[in-house]
C-alpha cells in the first residue's frame, strides 16, 4: 500500500502503542508502520515524539537506531525542533558505538536539509568538527557529508574542519594509514577522499604554506596513482572518482600550477574514451577548467572532439559537452560553436532544446563583433526553435535592436524576410511585429518592402496566433497609422472588424485606436505612437534564467557553468584563511612640551596617562585567567602560557632578524587521555605562521607534547595572534590564547655612540614619528629591573648617551621581509620620587612608534623585576 502512493488511515494508534513496548521485536513492527504510515505533517506525530526522546535516552544501541531511523525517515519541523538537540547529544557522546554516531550524523543531515533554520550549526560546529578525528572511517565518513551541508551554509564557524581534512587525506594517501576494511578493490575508502576533497573546495585557497605543501603532495600523488595499470570496472570507477574530484580540487587552488597542466593533458584523453563514465566526467571537468583558467588555449585543441560530443549516443554526455562548449567559447571561436549549437538544434533531444536556446543566445550576445551577424544567429535561432524560445528570448532581441541605432534598419529588413517565408514561427511574429511597428519606416523605399507589402505580410499571419499576439500586431497596425497615412483605411478596417471581437482585450484596443486615429487632428496618435526610447542598461534576463536551469537541489556548485567572468560574479560566501587584524587600538594622546636633547626634566607638569592598557587594548576575547601569564612572556623567550587543572600550556621562543621559532608545550594534567586534541591560529595581517606538523590528537594522561611554529613577519603589524586550543576531556573545552608574538621580537639590538644616537634622533625629527607619553609607575621604580624590560624589549641600552645617569636610552631596527627595516630609538626618563616615567619613542614608521609606545608603557608601569 505504501509503494503504490495510497493513503491510510487505518493502524496509525497501533503502531504508536507498539513503539512503547519493552520488546524489540514489537517495538521494530512499530517503528516500521510509523515510518510507513505517517508523513511530517501528520497530526499523530506529536504522539510518538515522547516514546522517540525515551528511545533516544536509553542506554540499548538498537533502540537508539530505531529512534534514529523514524526521525530522518518521517523529518518533520516539529520533529526537528524537539529531537534535534537529542540526535545531537547521541552523535558526540563518547558512551555512543559508532554505528549509533553513523546513523545521529546522517539523521542530523536529513533534518538540516529539510529544516536548516531550526538546527543551531553554528553552536555545534566545534564540536561537530572533532569527530572528524574519529579512528573509525565510517564515523569520519558520515561527518564530513554532515559538515559538507553545514559548512555551506556557515562558512567562518566550520572554517577548523580544512586543516582536519587535508590531514586526514594526507593520512589515507600519503601515508597510507587506514584499515584494510575500507579498501575497495585497492582504492582506500574512495567515498571519504571525494567528500574530503570536494568539502575544500568550498573554501578559498588557504594561505598557510604547510597546508598548500601538504595539498601539493596529496594531489600530486593522485596524479601518479592514476597512471597505475587498470585492475578491473569497480577499481577503475573508484580510482577515476578520486581523480576527478582532485582535478576540480587542483583547478580551484590554482588554475596555473603544474598539476592542473598534468590534468589538462589527462583530461584530454579522457574524453575520447570509450568508457560513457568516463567521457562525462571528463567533460564536466574539463568545463570546470574552462570556467576558471586564464587562458582557454589548452582546451581548444580538444574543440573538434568536445563538438563531436553533442552526438554522443547518451544523453548525459551531449548534456555535459554543451556545457563545456557554453563554457570554451570566446570571440575567437563564437562563430563556430554557435553555428554547430544551431545545427545540432535541429536534431537536439527536447529536454537539451530550451536550455540549449538560451546559451546560443547568450554566446551570440556576448562575442557579437558584427550586428548583422548577432541579427542572424538570433532570428535563425527563433525560427528553428519555436516554441522552446521563451519570452526572454525574445525581449532581449528587442531590447538590443532598440538601443542600437545602426542595428535597427537591418533588423527591420531582416526580419521582414523571414516574415514573408511560408512558415513562421509566432515568435518570430511577435520579433518582427514590434520591429517592423518601431523601425519599419527604415526600409519603406525599398519596393519590396513598402508600407502595403509590410502591412499585408504581418497581416497574413494574424489569423494563425494567439490572442496575445494579435494584440501586439494591432499594436504594430496603430503605429502603421501614424508611420504610414496612405494605409490607414486598409488598417481601418481591421480595427472596425475587431471592435465587435469576444475577447476583451482585442475589443477594447481596437475601439481606442479607431477612435484616435479618426480624430480630426493627428496630435493624440503622434503622441501615443512616438517612438520607443531605449531601454534602460540591465543585466540580461537570460543569464538568470540559465542559472534556474541549473539550480542545486543537493550540494551548491563550487563554479558556476560558463567562463572566468560569470565565476568571479558568483554568490558564494567566501571566507579568507588569512589572518584577522586583531589590531592594538591604544589612542591615549598625551600633552606634550617642546623638547630638547639634553633637557630631560619636569615630568611633574605633564599629564598623566593610563599605566596599565594591556588587558583591554591588546588581550581582547581570550580565556579569562591567562592575562597574568603572557605580560612577562612580551619580554621573556619562554614560560607558562596558560595553566588550569586540567592542561598546562608552556612556550619557548627564538627570532633572529624577520624570522622567528616557537615551540607549544601541552601538558595533560589530568587522570584521563585527552582526546580530539587540536589547535588553530588566527592570525593578523602582514604576519605568517605555519607549522610543520600537527599536534597528535590524544594526549596520554600525565604526559605532555609540543607544536613547533615557524613565524615570517613580512610588514609592520600590530596587536597578536591567537591560538584556540580544543580538546575533549570529559566535555569540550576550548582555550583561546594570545600568543605573545609582538612586534618588538623582530627587533635586532644595535650599539651606537652618543654622536650616532642624537644624530638619527634628529633625523627621525618629531611630529608623526615621535611619541611622548607620561605615566605614574604601579610599583616602585628599579632602574636595574627596568633596564631589563627595556632590554626584553631587543633595544641595546647605549650607556653614557643620556646626560642624566638615571635615564635610559636604546636603540634597535626592526626587521620585515616586505617592508625593510625600520630604525627605532627611545629615551626613558625615570623620576624616582615622583615615581613616574616620561617615555619618548622616535622611529621611521608612524605605526611602528604608535605600536612600541603602547608596549613598553604598561610593562614599565607595572612589572617589577
Amino acid at each position: 500500500m505504501y509503494i503504490l502512493g495510497w493513503d491510510i488511515d487505518f493502524g496509525h494508534m497501533e503502531a504508536v502503542n507498539l513503539i512503547s513496548s519493552n520488546k524489540y521485536s514489537e517495538k521494530q513492527i512499530g517503528y516500521l508502520g510509523v515510518t510507513l504510515l505517517m508523513h511530517e505533517n501528520s497530526d499523530l506525530t506529536r504522539l510518538v515524539i515522547n516514546s522517540i526522546r525515551k528511545d533516544l535516552d536509553e542506554l540499548n544501541e538498537i533502540y537508539n537506531c530505531l529512534a534514529l531511523h523514524a526521525i530522518a525517515n518521517i523529518g518533520g519541523r516539529e520533529m526537528a525542533e524537539s529531537l534535534s538537540s537529542d540526535v545531537h547529544r547521541l552523535l558526540i557522546s563518547p558512551n555512543s558505538k559508532s554505528f549509533v554516531k553513523k546513523k545521529a550524523a546522517l539523521t542530523l543531515l536529513r533534518l538540516y536539509r529539510k529544516h536548516p533554520e531550526v538546527i543551531p550549526a553554528s553552536d555545534w560546529a566545534e564540536r561537530i568538527i572533532m569527530l572528524m578525528d574519529q579512528p573509525d572511517l565510517g564515523v569520519t565518513l558520515c561527518v564530513t557529508s554532515l559538515l559538507m551541508a553545514l559548512a555551506q551554509d556557515n562558512l567562518d564557524a566550520y572554517l577548523g574542519c580544512y586543516a582536519k581534512a587535508v590531514n586526514r587525506l594526507t593520512k589515507i594517501i600519503v601515508v597510507k594509514e587506514y584499515p584494510q576494511d575500507y579498501v575497495y578493490y585497492k582504492v582506500p575508502i574512495p567515498w571519504l577522499q571525494v567528500k574530503l576533497l570536494r568539502l575544500l573546495q568550498y573554501y578559498p585557497p588557504s594561505d598557510d604554506r604547510e597546508i598548500q605543501n601538504k595539498l601539493h603532495v596529496i594531489l600530486q600523488t593522485i596524479i601518479n596513482n592514476s597512471q597505475e595499470a587498470q585492475k578491473n570496472v569497480q577499481h577503475n570507477n573508484a580510482q577515476n572518482a578520486v581523480l576527478f574530484e582532485a582535478i576540480n580540487l587542483a583547478i580551484h587552488l590554482d588554475t596555473e600550477s603544474q598539476i592542473v597542466n598534468q590534468a589538462a593533458v589527462l583530461l584530454g584523453r579522457f574524453i575520447i574514451s570509450k568508457e560513457t563514465n568516463v567521457r562525462y566526467l571528463g567533460l564536466e571537468t574539463m568545463a570546470h577548467l574552462a570556467a576558471c583558467v586564464d587562458s582557454l588555449e589548452p582546451i581548444k585543441k580538444h574543440q573538434d572532439t568536445i563538438l563531436l560530443s553533442l552526438r554522443d549516443k547518451d544523453i548525459s554526455v551531449r548534456r555535459r559537452g554543451l556545457d563545456l562548449l557554453y563554457s570554451m567559447c570566446d570571440v575567437t571561436n563564437a562563430k563556430v560553436i554557435v553555428a554547430e549549437l544551431l545545427r545540432y538544434l535541429n536534431i537536439a533531444d527536447y529536454a537539451l532544446r530550451e536550455e540549449m536556446v538560451l546559451k546560443i543566445a547568450i554566446l551570440t550576445e556576448k562575442f557579437a563583433t558584427e550586428y548583422q551577424w548577432y541579427v542572424d544567429i538570433m532570428l535563425q535561432l527563433i525560427s528553428t526553435a519555436g516554441d522552446h524560445v521563451g519570452e526572454e528570448v525574445w525581449y532581449r532581441v528587442v531590447q538590443i535592436v532598440t538601443n542600437n541605432e545602426e542595428l535597427q534598419e537591418y533588423a527591420a529588413r531582416t526580419v521582414f524576410s523571414h516574415l514573408k517565408s511560408p512558415s513562421c514561427h509566432e515568435n518570430l511574429v511577435k520579433v518582427g511585429g514590434y520591429i517592423l511597428g518601431e523601425f519599419g519606416h527604415l526600409i519603406a523605399n525599398i519596393p519590396e518592402a513598402s508600407p502595403q507589402e509590410q502591412f499585408r505580410t504581418i497581416h497574413s499571419k494574424f489569423g494563425l496566433c494567439t490572442l496575445q499576439t494579435r494584440a501586439l500586431l494591432l499594436n504594430t497596425y496603430f503605429k502603421f497609422v501614424n508611420l504610414f497615412p496612405e494605409i490607414k483605411g486598409e488598417i481601418l478596417s481591421v480595427f472596425y472588424q475587431y471592435r465587435h471581437v469576444l475577447d476583451s482585450e482585442l475589443q477594447q484596443r481596437a475601439a481606442e485606436y479607431v477612435a484616435i486615429a479618426t480624430m480630426p487632428n493627428d496630435d493624440l496618435l503622434q503622441s501615443v505612437c512616438e517612438e520607443m526610447p531605449p531601454f534602460p542598461e540591465r543585466e540580461s534576463a537570460l543569464l538568470s534564467r540559465l542559472h534556474q536551469q541549473h539550480s542545486d537541489t543537493e550540494d551548491k556548485r563550487t563554479w558556476l557553468i560558463g567562463g572566468k567572468d560569470a565565476n568571479k560574479e558568483r554568490d558564494v560566501a567566501r571566507l579568507t584563511l588569512t589572518s584577522r587584524n586583531n589590531s592594538i587600538d591604544n589612542k591615549v594622546k598625551s600633552e606634550t612640551n617642546g623638547n630638547d636633547d639634553t633637557d630631560l626634566i619636569g615630568l611633574e607638569g605633564l599629564k598623566i596617562s593610563n599605566g596599565d592598557q594591556l588587558s583591554t587594548t591588546t588581550l581582547g576575547s581570550v580565556t579569562p585567567g591567562s592575562e597574568k601569564f603572557i605580560v612577562r612572556l612580551l619580554f621573556t623567550s619562554e614560560g607558562v602560557l596558560y595553566e588550569d587543572t586540567r592542561i598546562l600550556v608552556g612556550i619557548k621562543s627564538e627570532y633572529h632578524g624577520n624570522i622567528g621559532r616557537l615551540a607549544l608545550y601541552f601538558v595533560n594534567r589530568t587522570q584521563t587521555n585527552i582526546t580530539s586534541f587540536t589547535t588553530v591560529i588566527e592570525n593578523i595581517s602582514d604576519l605568517i605562521i605555519t607549522s610543520p606538523q600537527p599536534p597528535p590528537s590524544i594526549i596520554s594522561q600525565a604526559n605532555q607534547t609540543q607544536q613547533l611554529f615557524h613565524i615570517e613577519c613580512k610588514n609592520v603589524f600590530t596587536g597578536m595572534p591567537t591560538v584556540r586550543i580544543s580538546f575533549i576531556s570529559g566535555t569540550l573545552h576550548t582555550i583561546v590564547l594570545k600568543l605573545p608574538i609582538v612586534l618588538s621580537k623582530f627587533n635586532e639590538p644595535i650599539q651606537l655612540n652618543g654622536s650616532e644616537f642624537f644624530a638619527r634622533w634628529k633625523q627621525i625629527g618629531a611630529g608623526p614619528r615621535e611619541k611622548q607619553v607620561v605615566f605614574r609607575s604601579n610599583v616602585p621604580i628599579n632602574i636595574s629591573g627596568v633596564r631589563t624590560i627595556i632590554l626584553g624589549f631587543k633595544f641595546e641600552v647605549l650607556e653614557e648617551v643620556d646626560p642624566n645617569p638615571t635615564n635610559i636610552v636604546g636603540a634597535s631596527v626592526l626587521h620585515t621581509s616586505g617592508g625593510g627595516m625600520f630604525g627605532c630609538l627611545m629615551r626613558l626618563e625615570p623620576n624616582i620620587e615622583a615615581q613616574m616615567y616620561r617615555l619618548t619613542v622616535r622611529t621611521t614608521n608612524e605605526v611602528v612608534t604608535n605600536e612600541i609606545c603602547t608596549l613598553l608603557e604598561p610593562r614599565l608601569a607595572n612589572e617589577s623585576i
